[in-house]
This record gives C-alpha cells, structure tokens and sequence, in this order.
C-alpha cells in the first residue's frame, strides 16, 4: 500500500510559476515510476509528466519546456516545477506512483491560472 500526500498547489497569475511536492509513503518499497496527471472541468484526466527510478522523464507536448519533473529517490519524492503558467493548466493535478505494477494516486492538488 502506498499513500501519497500532495502540496504546492493554488491561485497563480498567468506567466507565473508553482512547484507541485509529492511524498509516497511505501514503507521500504520500491517505487518504481512517479508523475502527474490532471484534470480539468469537464474534461478527461490526461498525462503531464512521469519519471522513472532513473530519471528517464515524459512530458506532455502541452508543457514541454514549462514545466519540469524531478525526483528525490531516496524520500520516494516528486516535484513538478512549472513555469509560465497559462489558464489552460488550470486544473486538479494527481500524483501517481506505480509499485508493483499498480497505480497509487494522490487526492489531488488544484492549480488555478487567471488570465
């Protein structure tokens, strides 16, 4: 069992910046891949970052080169930096954690753009 306490998220005017945390709490095991989704009113839950153990990383195309998914193995943490924020990041974000093949979720933490 893995749970996943977020923070970082809030109101932030367009162009501005936010850093999203992401704690796992595996006792001991190995967490294998980290990352972010996020969900929009009325919209799918879509992909925003990954990165595996080794620091191999996925971005979506939407966020490439604004936002920046780093990792502290040894705490089983995860952060997503994200610059020049527009409106359209507005939207709860959920971290993930795969252990064992299964994926764990975080409650989520809502990040609000205004124009």
């Amino acid at each position: 069992q893995v749970q996943l306490v977020e923070s970082g998220g809030g109101l932030v005017q367009a162009g501005g910046s936010l850093r999203l945390s992401c704690a796992a709490s595996a006792s001991g095991s190995f967490v294998s891949i980290m990352g972010w989704y996020r969900q929009a009113p009325g919209k799918q839950r879509e992909l925003v970052a990954l990165i595996t153990r080794g620091a191999i990383t996925t971005y979506a195309d939407s966020v490439k080169g604004r936002f920046t998914i780093s990792r502290d193995n040894a705490n089983d943490t995860v952060f997503l930096q994200m610059n020049s924020l527009k409106p359209e990041d507005t939207a709860d974000y959920y971290c993930v954690a795969q252990l064992r093949g299964i994926n764990y979720w975080g409650k989520g933490t809502l990040v609000t753009v205004s124009s």
